[in-house]
């Protein structure tokens, strides 16, 4: 895959970011040079996504945007949301990623994390998990930095980190022959 243009449906340079490093991990199979932009799309799901469903959505609604407004090899979506997860006791922040080049769709999830049940009893009622980290924290912007996967981990895991391992999934079907 070589001379790309990849859009990325969100305005978050994180997201932007997540996918260059994705992209240029060496033997990604994405050529070095390929342009990455980000791409400011509506998810078409809710603020603060709610289980796999809704957030792999979101991921899908994203990436389908980005084709369908400009001339991209590639629409890739990212979403984070929010699940239970059947027989594990509390919430997780998990993440998703969604690559799609018009005929082929590639899915692919970053780590999940526990959330604190403090703060998970917040995002159950009702408000959204980056205001509930920057509360948390006492500060402002940390969806645009480390993010809660760089909080909940000391910095062992930083966004970034976390939603290129979810697009280097999704770029699966596109960069080994095993999807064949």
């Amino acid at each position: 895959m070589s001379d790309m243009d990849i859009g990325v449906g969100s305005g978050n340079p994180v997201k932007r970011q997540a996918v260059e490093r994705a992209i240029r991990t060496e033997g990604s199979g994405v050529a070095a040079d390929a342009t990455v932009e980000s791409v400011p799309v509506d998810s078409g799901v809710s603020e603060q996504p709610i289980g796999h469903p809704e957030t792999v959505r979101g991921a899908e609604n994203r990436a389908s945007a980005v084709l369908d407004v400009g001339t991209y090899d590639l629409g890739v979506g990212i979403e984070g949301g929010v699940a239970g997860i059947d027989g594990v006791e509390g919430r997780f922040l998990i993440m998703w990623a969604v690559v799609d080049d018009g005929t082929r769709v590639g899915r692919g999830a970053g780590p999940s994390l526990r959330l604190p049940d403090r703060i998970a009893a917040r995002i159950g009622a009702g408000e959204e998990l980056g205001p509930v980290m920057d509360d948390v924290l006492d500060t402002t912007g940390v969806a645009k930095g480390g993010g809660a996967a760089g909080a909940l981990t000391d910095g062992r895991v930083d966004r970034t980190d976390a939603l290129a391992t979810a697009v280097a999934g999704a770029l699966g079907p596109f960069v080994s022959n095993l999807y064949e």
